[in-house]
């Protein structure tokens, strides 16, 4: 047999270059050409001056990129790489970095500055090209923060439970009354309108002086009012600690506190389950991430003018206001939105919620003949016209606060005699006259964006959606398996996904 020298433990008189091992088109060469060429200076300053020398910055940020393109989530297995992995040991200069450096680094050397570095590579593949940073096609979506799913505290729970601590002081008030109406004490009765400290105190005082050594005072009262005094005004503070970390929001994990409970798109359960997670916000083009947010909030509507504010931040008013075009879909439509992308200067093909059943023929020949939509209105004299062409007078105008707390304006309009009418089987099926209200800002907006949608242009950008920013979400969580984060609180969140943001346009640019 004839075969060719083997001997692993032949010694070799000049040892290997790593660098002569990788081929010179290798993913991981472009990681390091992209790193030498960012300002790191920001994540320099980061360091002390003094002390024992730090693994430079430079190539942590080498093998933290590279690690995020290759799957590799875990400051353990970040360390296992460096050991065994000769493209990690090229990156690295075959330096050694324990799985806590390697989390300190991520969790806290990078939170700070991480949107500059990621600004950075966006206008580097600006500058060769492959974005224009004109135009951007945004959606969201939910990934499940690393929290356990049974941890939850609602809002609605906090406020049920103060609820039943100030009917239980108020009935064990009351019953105190009952058992010593001839004792000749009067006592100013609590107020039982709000649960507070005060509140509290003050009634197991009134209570105690009324049911200590009064033998007609049931032992289960006493027991009652043992059990207020050790633990109502500990339980309150409490629930005020948990609505101080609510805020706004409806629910919060206990083991991630900045994480609010959603329903998942991605449920392996199949039924809707609400789990930990946040509301991942990008905006893309060429399916290149140009830039990135996260929120608590569940609902798309509310988190647009944050991400675009956020984004004039990270890049600058000139950046910003050589953006011409958004493109989103349903679940930005609001009036708050419109109004703001409006005072942008910015192309809004952004549909609204029923868009696209007005482009249903079926539904068009169900609603067309008497929806208040297709009423004919008179601006200038400020009236519509009913199907039977009686005039729709305005009886008056009042505000309405959303959510978000934007105040909108609401016109009411009234016929004046719909009695008899033949059409009043199909127009109208209320009593009275039929009666209609507008927000005729929002209608507005609607009509220019219905404009801007059925466009050429349009057409095109809603085809393009769907090609372009969805695409992105399923690369990240089913060809790259980044469904949950490893990091806990929004701030190492949003980092953690800047780092997936960078490590796709990266992979972007390979393909490119």
């Amino acid at each position: 047999m004839n075969f060719r020298d083997y001997n692993q433990r032949q010694t070799a008189l000049f040892p290997h270059s790593f660098d002569d091992l990788i081929p010179a088109s290798h993913p991981v060469r472009v990681v390091d050409q992209v790193v030498e060429q960012l300002n790191l200076q920001g994540l320099i300053k980061t360091y002390k001056k003094e002390g024992n020398p730090s693994y430079h910055p430079k190539m942590l940020l080498k093998v933290m990129l590279y690690s995020y393109m290759t799957n590799v989530y875990s400051s353990r297995k970040i360390e296992q790489a460096l050991r065994e992995n000769i493209n990690f040991m090229w990156l690295s200069s075959m330096t050694i970095v324990d799985h806590n450096t390697v989390n300190r680094f991520r969790s806290n050397k990078l939170q700070d500055t991480f949107k500059e570095i990621f600004k950075q590579v966006v206008l580097m593949l600006a500058d060769e090209g492959l974005i224009t940073l004109k135009q951007i096609y945004t959606d969201g979506t939910k990934i499940e923060a690393q929290a356990g799913k049974y941890t939850f505290v609602w809002a609605k729970s906090i406020a049920t439970n103060k609820g039943k601590m100030l009917t239980q002081l108020e009935d064990l008030w009351n019953y105190a009354q009952s058992v010593a109406k001839d004792d000749g004490q009067n006592p100013e009765p609590p107020q039982f309108k709000e649960i507070s400290k005060e509140v509290i105190e003050k009634t197991v005082e009134q209570i105690d002086a009324k049911l200590s050594g009064n033998e007609n005072a049931s032992t289960k009262a006493k027991a009652k009012l043992n059990y207020i005094k050790k633990n109502f005004v500990s339980n309150l503070e409490k629930y005020q600690q948990q609505q101080e970390i609510l805020g706004t929001r409806n629910s919060y994990s206990k083991t991630d506190t900045d994480a609010t409970f959603m329903r998942m798109k991605e449920d392996h359960m199949l039924n809707g389950q609400l789990k930990p997670g946040y509301n991942q916000q990008i905006s893309t083009e060429n399916q290149i991430i140009v830039h990135y947010t996260t929120h608590q909030n569940p609902t798309d509507t509310k988190t647009l003018k944050p991400h675009l504010e956020n984004l004039k931040e990270t890049f600058g008013e000139k950046v910003f206001n050589e953006l011409e075009e958004i493109t989103a879909d349903a679940g930005y439509g609001s009036e708050e939105n419109y109004d703001y992308l409006e005072q942008q200067q910015l192309a809004a093909y952004v549909k609204y919620n029923t868009f696209d059943k007005e482009q249903d023929k079926r539904y068009q020949q169900k609603h067309k003949p008497f929806s208040k939509e297709n009423l004919y209105y008179n601006p200038e004299e400020d009236y519509y016209i009913c199907p039977m062409g009686q005039k729709m007078l305005k009886t008056h105008q009042n505000k309405n606060t959303t959510e978000a707390g934007y105040t909108q304006n609401i016109s009411h309009y009234q016929a004046q005699n719909c009695e008899g009418c033949p059409l009043r089987g199909q127009c109208y099926k209320a009593k009275g006259n039929r009666s209609i209200e507008r927000n005729h800002n929002l209608e507005r907006h609607k009509q220019k964006t219905r404009e801007l949608l059925l466009s050429e242009t349009g057409i095109q950008k809603r085809k393009q959606r769907t090609a372009d920013v969805e695409p992105v979400f399923a690369q990240l969580k089913h060809n790259h398996g980044f469904r949950r984060f490893t990091l806990k609180g929004i701030k190492k969140v949003d980092l953690e996904f800047g780092l997936m943001a960078i490590a796709h346009n990266l992979r972007k640019k390979i393909a490119a």
